[in-house]
């Protein structure tokens, strides 16, 4: 609770200008930023890791609200910097991800709903890695909520769904997982599922442009 806290309180210092409430910001969240942007754009998740914090940058003065709002801006500038690179690079597969590079952190903050037990243990196992054999709608809702920690409202902001349809998609994901975590099938993620969950967020992407249209 104290961190907690002390981070809601360098949301404010980072606003006002200040370089070591933003360090706080950063260090917290730029490990399951990169393992979020990893699972979804592969190889070059430091790069869109780096453009999404310039933009954080020269927009936060401008940004009102929590800290778990934060993270959640920050997730969906990030996602929005996929998408682009995604259309750019024509569907360039993405790398395999280590199990241990994502459990290595865990999902952390409010997140009290049916599916937190679960996430919990998948976001600390062998079962992270099963992730991008998901459906795409399932695995990009597990990201968010077992490796970028935010709850099933900001994370519904994020992928403009409502909090009741990402507790479902994740329940029915991590429901998967857990079978799978059982039947002995942890270890790397595979280029193919990797490049599903991608086209998945690209798909999604374009379907949401197309409704704003």
């Amino acid at each position: 609770m104290d961190a907690e806290v002390d981070l809601a309180y360098a949301v404010g210092r980072a606003r006002e200008g200040d370089a070591e409430g933003f360090r706080l910001l950063y260090r917290d969240i730029q490990p399951r930023l990169l393992r979020y942007l990893h699972a979804i754009a592969g190889q070059d998740a430091e790069d869109i890791a780096s453009e999404t914090w310039l933009q954080v940058t020269r927009d936060l003065p401008g940004f009102s609200g929590s800290y778990d709002g934060f993270r959640g801006w920050v997730a969906t500038i990030a996602r929005h910097r996929a998408l682009d690179h995604l259309r750019r690079t024509a569907r360039r597969p993405a790398l395999a991800v280590p199990a241990e590079d994502l459990a290595a952190w865990p999902a952390t903050g409010a997140a009290a709903d049916t599916a937190q037990s679960a996430i919990d243990a998948v976001a600390t196992g062998d079962a992270v890695a099963l992730i991008a054999t998901l459906p795409p709608d399932q695995a990009e809702a597990v990201l968010l909520r077992a490796v970028l920690g935010l709850d099933a409202i900001t994370a519904g902001q994020v992928l403009g769904k409502r909090p009741g349809a990402i507790r479902t998609a994740a329940h029915r994901g991590l429901k998967t997982l857990h079978k799978k975590l059982e039947s002995g099938e942890g270890g790397r993620l595979e280029s193919g599922g990797g490049t599903e969950v991608r086209e998945g967020v690209l798909k999604n992407g374009q379907d949401e442009a197309g409704g704003r249209g």
